[in-house]
C-alpha cells in the first residue's frame, strides 16, 4: 500500500463499519473511487475516500436517497457551498419524514384499532381482525 492509498476495500469497509459489498456497490454507483490498484491489481483507497464513505452514510442515516447524496457529494466536492440548494434537499427529505410520519399514525391507530377488535372478539373464539382482513374493506375495524 503507498501512503496516499492506505486502505485496501476490505480495510476501507472496517474501517467505515460497513460490508466490502456496501463499497463495491458505492462504487458502482459512482459515490466512491479507488484512488489507485496495488502491484497485485487490489483496489486502493485514500483517508478522503474513508471520508466520502462516511459522508454517504451519515447522509443514508437521514434518510437520503442515493441520488440525493450524489449531488450532495457535487455540492461538497465543489469550490462554492451552494446552501440554497442544500436547504431545499433538507427541506424536500423532511417532507418525506412528515408525509411517512402522517402515514406511521394512520397505520398505528389502524392497529390499535385491530386490537380493540381482538379483544371484543375474544369472547366468540373467532378473531374477528382474521375474517376481517379476508374482506375486501374490513368492517371489523374501521375508525368509531
Amino acid at each position: 500500500m503507498t501512503v496516499d492509498a492506505p486502505y485496501t476495500i476490505g480495510g476501507l469497509a472496517k474501517a467505515a463499519g460497513v460490508p466490502t459489498s456496501t463499497v463495491r456497490y458505492y462504487e458502482r454507483r459512482g459515490l466512491l473511487r479507488p484512488q489507485a490498484r496495488s502491484d497485485g491489481n487490489y483496489r486502493l483507497y485514500s483517508r478522503e475516500a474513508l471520508a466520502r464513505l462516511r459522508f454517504v452514510r451519515s447522509a443514508q442515516t437521514a434518510g437520503f436517497t442515493l441520488s440525493d447524496i450524489t449531488l450532495l457529494l457535487r455540492f461538497r466536492d465543489g469550490e462554492a457551498a451552494p446552501c440554497r440548494q442544500v436547504q431545499d434537499l433538507i427541506r424536500a427529505r423532511a417532507a418525506r419524514v412528515a408525509a411517512q410520519m402522517q402515514q406511521l399514525q394512520e397505520v398505528e391507530g389502524m392497529l390499535r384499532r385491530w386490537l380493540a377488535a381482538c379483544r371484543r372478539s375474544e369472547r366468540t373464539g373467532k378473531c374477528a381482525v382474521l375474517e376481517g382482513l379476508a374482506a375486501v374493506n374490513p368492517g371489523c375495524c374501521e375508525k368509531t
